[in-house]
């Protein structure tokens, strides 16, 4: 597989002045006397794309995203650095650009067709698979000055997806389209990459990344953190994502704890039902080495254990399609807590949530005021209809349970605490499309 993009040490310095009237004087001074600092949008970054890759870029704003991709594409030249680009590249990264507000949709088309080197032969075949994808009616034919931004990013996406660039950088531009229209280019951003194309793809959508990408780069303050598999990536992103949030504002913990007090009202018995200690051991040593990687939280509560069971209450690692299991959290406490909300993701093998509940679900249940050194059990059964594949599931405590995960306290996730198989016994349940069975209440009805 042939190198697509290589950057070596690329590095980008913008001058950052306290006043205008310093840049006059750096520039005559005599001596050269400096009245700016430099700031490093980039700072001596080096990778290698190969061709057919598709790349993810997560990152703060600020943390030097778009700088590298306004470098690749030529908008940019680094201040230092070596950077090597094999083949045509077609970028949103901003909407609208390279387009003439003057000119109708179909004009620039065929303009922007023609900077990609097609003739305008080839544009004729084109163009209609590009109006259709673009969908946006008769204002085709109207200047580009008097669309949406809704309407720029279908057009703009539309016309760089079917001038069969090599490389395609998408930066953040799908946001402003609608949500049928994002599924339509995540599609063919995927037949894209199938036909060869290499793609980067820069957005705060972690699961659009996840999804997406099998690679994945994490910036921040203009460097290259981690260079690896996106669900790894996005993980790391996340997690740096809650360390940052900060202190909750007076208000903010004011609406928690009115929150606190509303659940208060929804407490349910805890049963009393006796469980061997020996039991809730099965299983430690594999769940204690999952638990290491990328696990958060601030520890007043942590998973103790983690355990599949099928309704005998055995361990178990393997599942048959439409099988009842019980999902088993041992929760710790090691300090007192007035609120404690909990819940799981099932993911795929690439990291994608497929399945996602917690305590808000099922009748807003909570653990409330439990002491340090509690320790409580908590079961969910469910029936498992997905696919035939390997799985993961992450475990999430917090506190209090509020409404959004910005303004809740992680106690304790663990991205990865079990992992399980799903099989078979009938190829007919083997789900050939999609990876969850849902229920439906199926009525057939003849009407002659």
């Amino acid at each position: 597989m042939s190198v697509a993009i290589k950057a070596e040490h690329l590095t980008k310095i913008y001058k950052i002045y306290e006043r205008d009237i310093d840049r006059l004087k750096e520039t005559f001074h005599p001596f050269h006397k400096k009245y700016s600092k430099d700031f490093y949008a980039l700072n001596d970054i080096s990778f290698e794309i190969r061709r057919g890759e598709n790349i993810g870029l997560v990152g703060k704003n600020g943390a030097g995203k778009s700088t590298l991709l306004k470098i690749i594409t030529g908008v940019l030249t680094p201040t230092s650095g070596n950077l090597i680009v094999n083949g045509k590249i077609a970028s949103l990264l901003e909407l609208g650009a390279g387009f003439n507000p003057e000119m109708t949709g179909i004009e620039n088309i065929y303009m922007n067709g023609l900077l990609m080197g097609h003739t305008r032969e080839i544009m004729d075949e084109k163009v209609n698979d590009i109006i259709n994808f673009a969908d946006i009616g008769d204002f085709i034919n109207q200047p580009v000055k008097t669309y949406s931004s809704g309407m720029f990013a279908r057009l703009a996406f539309a016309v760089n997806a079917f001038v069969e660039p090599d490389i395609l950088i998408v930066d953040e531009a799908l946001s402003v389209g609608d949500a049928f229209f994002q599924s339509k280019c995540m599609d063919k951003m995927r037949s894209m990459i199938q036909g060869g194309v290499t793609v980067i793809f820069v957005s705060h959508d972690t699961f659009a990344v996840k999804n997406l990408c099998e690679r994945a780069f994490l910036m921040k303050s203009g460097k290259i953190l981690m260079d690896a598999p996106a669900k790894d990536v996005v993980e790391t992103y996340r997690n740096m994502l809650l360390e940052s949030r900060g202190e909750l504002s007076q208000e903010q913990s004011q609406r928690q704890s009115d929150f606190v007090e509303n659940l208060r009202g929804n407490t349910n018995k805890l049963s009393s039902e006796s469980i061997s200690i020996e039991n809730l051991e099965r299983g430690k040593d594999i769940f204690a080495k999952n638990a290491t990687y990328q696990r958060i939280g601030d520890k007043r509560a942590v998973f103790d254990n983690v355990q599949l069971l099928n309704l005998d209450g055995e361990l178990i690692s393997e599942v048959i399609f439409g099988q009842e299991v019980v999902l088993r959290m041992i929760i710790r406490f090691q300090k007192d807590v007035a609120c404690l909300g909990m819940g799981y993701h099932i993911r795929n093998a690439t990291g994608i949530d497929l399945i996602y509940t917690d305590s808000r679900f099922n009748d807003t249940k909570a653990i409330f005021d439990a002491k340090s050194g509690e320790i409580y059990v908590i079961d969910w059964k469910f029936k498992v209809e997905l696919r035939q594949e390997l799985y993961d599931i992450a475990c999430v405590i917090s506190t209090p349970l509020d409404e959004t995960l910005s303004s809740a306290e992680m106690c304790d996730f663990i991205p990865c605490a079990l992992q399980f198989n799903v099989v078979s016994p009938n190829s007919f349940l083997s789900l050939p499309g999609g990876y969850v069975h849902w229920h439906n209440d199926l009525k057939i009805r003849r009407l002659n």
